[in-house]
């Protein structure tokens, strides 16, 4: 399905690797570990791995406890034992997160064109009010939505049908922004129009589904809805 421009009254957006550069944490395990890309990609895959199998099997926590056990397995697999001190520094760098250059220029456009703009993210509410405090675009995000609030995480369609009624949107005006294809899925899925931000050049891959619009920047995605 191509993307529908007019159809959008409310643009949702996730938060890590949308909206601010996670690569720092891999900076952050870098000072403390040899094997970093390794581990670092065993990290950002188990990591992925907890949310979705917490979903089907009710193991809720919020997700910086998640990430935690997920790099805790990384670090063992390649036979790393770090002290809690270092794994704890190690992860706050996930409090001061860099914003892409195109983010504030981007959402301030989509405001002036009358769209409100939230974000929607696994992380827990903690994480999301330093992110968004560091990367100082609290006066354009209308609100942060986390998974949270409903203990359930991407790609589950209960996160996006929450974020419909916390927007006040029916859930077919949405455009949702985000890079990970599973993100792209749970929300066209839900019934929303799934909008890749490719910053990373990624295959898509072969699930049959397509994005309804696969974008570079914020201001691309600005253009495609022609404001």
């Amino acid at each position: 399905m191509s993307f529908d421009p007019d159809a959008v009254a409310t643009v949702t957006v996730d938060s890590y690797g949308t909206l601010v550069d996670p690569s720092a944490a891999v900076d952050a395990l870098d000072a403390h570990v040899e094997d970093t890309d390794s581990i670092s990609d065993l990290w950002r895959t188990k990591s992925i791995e907890y949310t979705m199998v917490g979903n089907f099997v009710d193991a809720y926590q919020p997700f910086y406890d998640m990430n935690r056990d997920a790099l805790r397995y990384a670090l063992s697999a390649h036979g790393v034992d770090l002290d809690e001190e270092t794994v704890e520094e190690i992860l706050a760098v996930y409090h001061e997160l860099e914003v892409f250059e195109d983010v504030r220029d981007g959402i301030e456009r989509l405001i002036d064109g009358g769209y409100p703009v939230y974000v929607v993210s696994n992380g827990n509410p903690e994480m999301l009010d330093s992110m968004v405090a560091h990367a100082e675009i609290g006066d354009l995000i209308e609100d942060t939505i986390s998974a949270h609030e409903v203990r359930t995480f991407k790609p589950d369609v209960e996160i996006y049908r929450h974020a419909a009624a916390r927007t006040g949107t029916p859930i077919e005006s949405i455009a949702h922004v985000a890079g990970p294809p599973f993100d792209i899925l749970g929300s066209k899925h839900a019934g929303m129009q799934g909008v890749r931000l490719d910053r990373t050049g990624d295959p898509w891959g072969s699930s049959g589904v397509e994005p309804n619009l696969t974008v570079e920047s914020f201001y691309e995605f600005v253009d495609a809805l022609g404001v």
